[in-house]
């Protein structure tokens, strides 16, 4: 029989106490968790295939069937089920407690493999050496700290993913997005690198290569290492730099025109995955004031500024090396770089001024007078681009933006700042997507001011911290360059306020227009803009 909600608070009860099933499944999951702590504490596994198994299928059933047992006896729908009482989901001790342990194991991750068992020199051990034969079946190589993370990385995105669907399987839309974050991040951000790997040889050496990585998330893609693999990998590594340059140039805007950023941010990203899934229960948690908003604005485009000073940084540094390899001098590609940046500069300011903030325009007109000065300086004063060395700038990117930002930060922050803290204030591709998105996407989400009822259910589960009920309280469009269009805040919706569309881009953006249910010439408006 199903259970009944007795309890009509919009914050749902708080919780119950575990059931059998629930802590059966919960020790089974430990006793997995168990096995990792050990060969993290250099137990050597006489059998690592075996322990190895053991340990990812004893996690894999004990969220399975935890989740299970939550949520395959209610009834369809989104239930709240008391978040704000839980002590993990509403800033409580425990929620401290599992923040700081994810942060110190991304710090050891990161900046101390050495800790995990990673050995350069000899075998591996520890942890490391427990993922030894998985990654030998795949690539042919010994695990790295990286292996071992991608493979607990895509491992979650998957069982939390069957959670998540089950939690939304009343939404066709959730279910089809949560598959499509799930398949690529299991097939091409973990199995085909790693089996690109396998392929190399001596007249074959592809770099270790995520194909759905786009600059300027993979701004390492364009380093000379990088560079001189593809060139000498024959036909298939041109035709992969060719492809990883057409994504930047001419995928990403299409796709974004037609779908928005979602495409990426909510369908593909592992990034954006692993905040949907596993980061699901801390998705309220995300600073909807407005002094968030703010900071949000300014230090995710100042990051997309970083890394493009620092890409073209990068690859000015290694042309005319050697130019039978690279026909591009570097003076050439620096007028490239400014003729790109002028040309988006003085689109947005001649046909979208109008769109954005003041601050907005202001800032883009300082950030363009930056990089046009620094670049006019290089020309006529000095050999150092952006006064900076290019290992400096790449050095600094990697460790404050790569290291500290995506992983320690944007992980291990989820039970504090909410699952898309990463994704809010420091991807330079949401960012960049998010440009596309609000300057001539069709996507919107489309609002019905008079059914609202004002719940805040919408604002509350929304994780990118945007207030969908000021929006949807006066039936405007949201056109928000931070949605992802995950469509949590349309799930959520008691009334079917909200609704996800690919529509034409013209009138999308309505500042201006109050839609009531009692308007008078409501239904004659509406006719109008069809």
């Amino acid at each position: 029989m199903s259970r009944v909600q007795y309890n009509m608070a919009l914050s749902g009860q708080p919780p119950q106490e575990l059931n059998f099933w629930q802590k059966l499944f919960l020790v089974l999951g430990v006793l997995g968790l168990a096995i990792l702590l050990l060969a993290s504490f250099n137990l050597n596994f006489p059998n690592k295939p075996l322990w190895l198994s053991l340990s990812l299928t004893s996690i894999s059933l004990g969220v399975i069937g935890f989740s299970w047992s939550i949520y395959g006896d209610k009834y369809k729908g989104v239930k709240n089920d008391g978040v704000w009482f839980k002590s993990l989901t509403s800033h409580g001790l425990w929620a401290w407690v599992f923040g700081v342990l994810i942060t110190i194991f991304y710090v050891v991750l990161y900046f101390y493999p050495q800790y995990l068992g990673l050995n350069s020199e000899a075998e591996n051990t520890g942890l490391v050496a427990l993922f030894d034969p998985l990654s030998y079946a795949l690539s042919g190589n010994p695990a790295s700290q990286w292996f071992m993370y991608g493979t607990l990385y895509s491992l979650s995105i998957l069982i939390f993913g069957i959670k998540f669907i089950w939690k939304y399987r009343h939404s066709r839309y959730e279910i089809i997005r949560t598959i499509s974050v799930m398949f690529f991040q299991t097939a091409f951000a973990f199995i085909i690198p790693e089996l690109m790997a396998r392929l190399n040889g001596e007249h074959l050496q592809l770099p270790y290569y995520d194909l759905k990585s786009i600059w300027p998330l993979n701004y390492y893609n364009f380093e000379q290492y990088r560079i001189d693999g593809f060139l000498n990998s024959g036909a298939i590594g041109l035709a992969l730099l060719i492809f990883g340059i057409i994504s930047i140039f001419v995928i990403t805007p299409i796709l974004t025109y037609k779908y928005g950023k979602r495409w990426y941010c909510s369908w593909v990203c592992g990034c954006g995955g692993l905040a949907e899934t596993a980061g699901d229960p801390f998705r309220h948690l995300s600073d909807k004031r407005q002094i968030a908003w703010k900071i949000e604005r300014w230090v995710v485009h100042s990051v997309v500024v970083f890394v493009t000073l620092m890409t073209t940084a990068v690859i000015y540094s290694y042309l005319d090396y050697d130019t039978s390899k690279y026909w591009l001098n570097k003076d050439v590609f620096l007028g490239f770089v400014a003729s790109i940046l002028t040309l988006v500069f003085g689109w947005v300011m001649i046909f979208r001024r109008q769109e954005l903030q003041e601050d907005a325009r202001y800032g883009a007109i300082g950030y363009f007078v930056i990089i046009i000065g620094l670049i006019a300086i290089h020309f006529f004063w000095g050999n150092s681009l952006f006064l900076f060395q290019a290992e400096t700038l790449r050095t600094t990117y990697a460790f404050l933006i790569g290291s500290v930002f995506s992983g320690v930060i944007g992980v291990g922050f989820y039970p504090i700042f909410g699952s898309r803290v990463w994704c809010r204030f420091g991807c330079p591709m949401a960012a960049v997507l998010g440009f596309q998105q609000r300057l001539f996407s069709k996507f919107r989400i489309t609002t019905n001011g008079g059914q609202c009822i004002s719940c805040g259910n919408c604002s509350t589960y929304c994780e990118m911290g945007i207030d969908v009920r000021a929006y949807a309280q006066k039936g405007e469009n949201i056109i928000r360059s931070s949605c992802v269009g995950c469509g949590i805040c349309a799930e959520v919706c008691p009334r079917g306020v909200l609704k996800l569309e690919n529509d034409s881009p013209n009138g999308r953006i309505n500042p201006k227009d109050v839609l009531l249910g009692n308007d008078v010439d409501l239904m004659n408006y509406v006719n109008q803009k069809k």
